[in-house]
């Protein structure tokens, strides 16, 4: 990872996403986690705050240097314990079924491959634990999708990765999550960032078997 990456947009992040605006939403998302938690997408420990009283420990999931140390302060302060796990939300060192729930809050745009980051957190989740998210993504709006579309390039350059034409919801669900809340609206700024999906997902007891 380059300086502009690993120096720069962690800084962006926190700036643009770690607003009060974005506390409620934070904590709607985070309502109903219990247990220990994986989290992809650290960052500098935005979440920590709004984790509710039964969350036991979150295992966190964050590749940038500087927002690791930018969390250090937050989590000094946590009610919750924190463990640094990994670097790559695409392969946990975690064993299968060993986490209560998962969350991941404006992580599935910027991952390489959601499908990759999702299937890893359907592994490491026990049956019927659940998946959190809060993500922004393509809107329905076909004038803003399409504005989405043309800004995609720029946006991906200047924000390391980050696609604006992504459906959290569809990916949640093909990696074979069932849902069981999906919130969707623009918050406050310009449309073709602003389409968010807030969601939980539950890991299925079992899996149907193929027909």
């Amino acid at each position: 990872m380059g300086f502009y990456s690993q120096q720069v947009v962690p800084r962006l992040v926190e700036w643009t996403l770690g607003t009060s605006g974005f506390d409620r939403y934070r904590e709607s998302t985070t309502e109903g986690l219990s247990g220990r938690v994986v989290e992809i997408g650290f960052g500098s420990g935005l979440n920590l705050p709004h984790y509710p009283p039964g969350v036991d420990t979150v295992l966190a999931v964050e590749p940038a240097s500087v927002a690791r140390r930018r969390a250090e302060r937050r989590i000094r302060e946590a009610a919750v314990a924190v463990e640094h796990v990994g670097l790559d939300g695409q392969v946990l060192p975690l064993d299968d079924a060993s986490c209560d729930g998962a969350l991941c809050t404006f992580t599935l745009c910027t991952v390489p491959d959601p499908s990759r980051a999702l299937a890893e957190l359907y592994r490491v989740l026990k049956p019927a634990g659940t998946v959190h998210f809060l993500e922004h993504g393509l809107s329905p709006d076909p004038g803003v999708a399409n504005w989405q579309h043309r800004l995609e390039p720029l946006q991906r350059r200047l924000a390391d990765g980050c696609h604006l034409t992504r459906d959290p919801t569809s990916l949640v669900e093909q990696a074979g999550f069932v849902m069981r809340r999906n919130e969707q609206r623009y918050v406050q700024g310009p449309k073709p960032w602003c389409w968010v999906t807030l969601g939980v997902a539950a890991k299925p007891l079992a899996r149907r078997a193929s027909t």
